[in-house]
């Protein structure tokens, strides 16, 4: 909650001139940019994702099992290195204006050109085809377990496979394209880096050059103001739109069957479904590649820098993940183990709210936490003073502890939600049998909860670890001085145009980032629908 009220507090500190300033020139540009990316991603990755989940549940046809997990790939590529890789391969002097002009038989770009990149369409084509995994996700498993008896009447009822689809299919997935469109549009808002790359100025970007180049935390916290109405605004209009719906069947489950293609049928299904693995992973996983394999043959190796950029990295992402799995474990716990009615109630309430930071953008959260750490910060400094030390100097905000802070905050939501699920697993009789026994709280979590939640603690620390690897909003606005992760030393390598060294830093960034994407093609796909 800190977060939050320091950034409403920060915002009204500033003058009517600041807000005055923000309506008139900056606020409508970056709202509407804002807007139209959003509406834009939204519609793109519905799309993408429930096209593709459709065509994998409904169809059957080669490369359908392979495809089922690879269509999971993009989510390993965090956006900002998708803009970053498609830049330089897009370039209208890069290597497909090039071929493309060479088959044309054009000399020069000034004879012709694909449409800039950088661009409000380019962004939202970018950002589609890297985020559509997250209605894919969600909206598979609701086709794959949607009872094929519905379908099945539909059709005896006279309806075209067209019409089922639209008139019952889409209508029972809803609740899960809702969810994985809303997860999709919360990274859309969080971005910067791929916004900032493609010359979109967003809110995001907006928060960050205010507060960086301006120099002036009072007008960003008003932006950053803005930035979280919206975010709000984004789910309680998810949450407006399924308010009256309920599902529900009686029935026994059993999975539709796939309807057999072959010929120019399978062909078409093939070419669909490999398209947007090619554009959203193969295509800057190929370049990534190519330019990292270019840097070693010319230079030899790694610069000291980026080897200690990679050092840091893992050492945040590790402290992190360890402080956010044991935060996450204290508020799965304590819900789980208070029993009576009030207290219950209270310790869900406050479950909830210990997850919303996931739906707070990265930006915003740096602003809001910004002064409560400066406000520890002095404290400690004034109690070691007065015991007659020197001035310790900045304990947080020179340390990467406020990096930390920030990281757990954000990704507590997926800490507590994995141990939850693990601990829906654990039936209630093992704990009383355990207390019956003998054994205290603390003794049951130790020696009967963490036993039973190592895989789903494994499952978390792995997503926590990626995350905070790829984290960058956060990660710029917070980080000590002089202190770099492969995320801003990419972020700082496309400012300045030196695509091959930032191609190593993205490299490793997406091997990482392919980990918790196996991870969910395991245990999520398991069953062949």
């Amino acid at each position: 909650m800190a977060p939050v009220i320091t950034l409403s507090w920060l915002a009204m500190q500033g003058s009517l001139d600041h807000w005055s300033h923000l309506l008139d020139y900056v606020l409508p540009t970056a709202f509407r940019n804002t807007a139209l990316l959003l509406l834009g991603v939204g519609v793109l990755v519905t799309c993408l994702g429930v096209g593709a989940a459709w065509l994998i549940t409904a169809f059957d046809f080669p490369t359908r099992n392979t495809l089922s997990w690879a269509l999971l790939l993009p989510l390993a590529v965090p956006t900002y290195i998708v803009a970053f890789a498609y830049l330089d391969i897009l370039h209208p002097i890069g290597p497909v204006q090039g071929l493309i002009r060479d088959l044309l038989g054009y000399d020069s770009p000034r004879d012709f050109r694909l449409p800039d990149l950088r661009s409000l369409p380019g962004a939202i084509f970018l950002l589609g085809f890297v985020l559509y995994p997250y209605v894919y996700l969600s909206t598979r498993v609701m086709f794959g377990t949607q009872a094929a008896s519905l379908l099945e009447a539909a059709r005896v009822l006279g309806e075209s496979p067209r019409s089922v689809f639209f008139r019952v299919a889409l209508p029972l997935a809803r609740p899960a394209i809702a969810v994985g469109v809303s997860l999709a549009l919360l990274e859309t808002l969080n971005d910067i880096g791929a916004s900032e790359f493609l010359g979109v100025q967003t809110l995001t970007v907006s928060v960050y050059t205010t507060w960086i180049t301006r120099n002036d935390l009072a007008a960003a916290s008003q932006i950053a103001l803005a930035m979280l109405a919206l975010v709000v605004a984004l789910i309680m209009l998810e949450r407006y739109g399924r308010r009256r719906q309920r599902y529900a069947s009686t029935q026994r489950v059993r999975s539709m069957r796939a309807q057999r293609l072959t010929g120019r049928h399978a062909l078409v299904a093939m070419g669909l479904g490999w398209a947007p693995i090619i554009i959203g992973f193969v295509a800057p996983g190929l370049y990534l590649l190519n330019e990292t394999f270019k840097h070693f043959h010319t230079v030899g190796g790694v610069s000291d820098s980026l080897l200690m950029s990679g050092y840091n990295t893992v050492r945040v992402a590790l402290i992190a993940t360890v402080v956010t799995l044991a935060c996450g474990l204290l508020v799965a716990w304590t819900a789980r183990s208070v029993r009576n009615g009030a207290s219950m109630t209270l310790s869900r309430v406050y479950a909830r709210i210990a997850t919303s930071g996931y739906a707070i953008p990265g930006t915003v959260l740096a602003i809001g936490l910004l002064m409560p750490i400066m406000l520890v910060d002095r404290f400690a400094s004034a109690v070691w003073q007065a015991l007659g030390n020197p001035d310790p100097g900045l304990l947080l905000m020179g340390t990467t502890t406020a990096l930390v802070c920030a990281y757990v905050i954000r990704f507590l939501a997926i800490s507590i939600g994995g141990i939850e699920a693990g601990l829906a697993r654990i039936p209630p009789s093992i704990e009383q049998a355990s207390r019956l026994l003998g054994e205290t709280h603390s003794g049951t979590l130790r020696r009967i909860h963490l036993p039973l939640l190592r895989p789903a603690l494994g499952a978390a620390a792995l997503l926590v670890f990626v995350d905070t690897m790829k984290e960058l909003p956060a990660t710029l606005m917070l980080r000590p001085v002089n202190f770099d992760t492969l995320a801003t030393w990419l972020y700082a390598e496309a400012a300045r145009g030196t695509y091959e060294e930032g191609a190593v830093a993205a490299l490793a960034i997406v091997l990482a980032g392919l980990l918790p994407v196996i991870l969910l093609a395991r245990t999520q796909f398991k069953t062949n629908y």
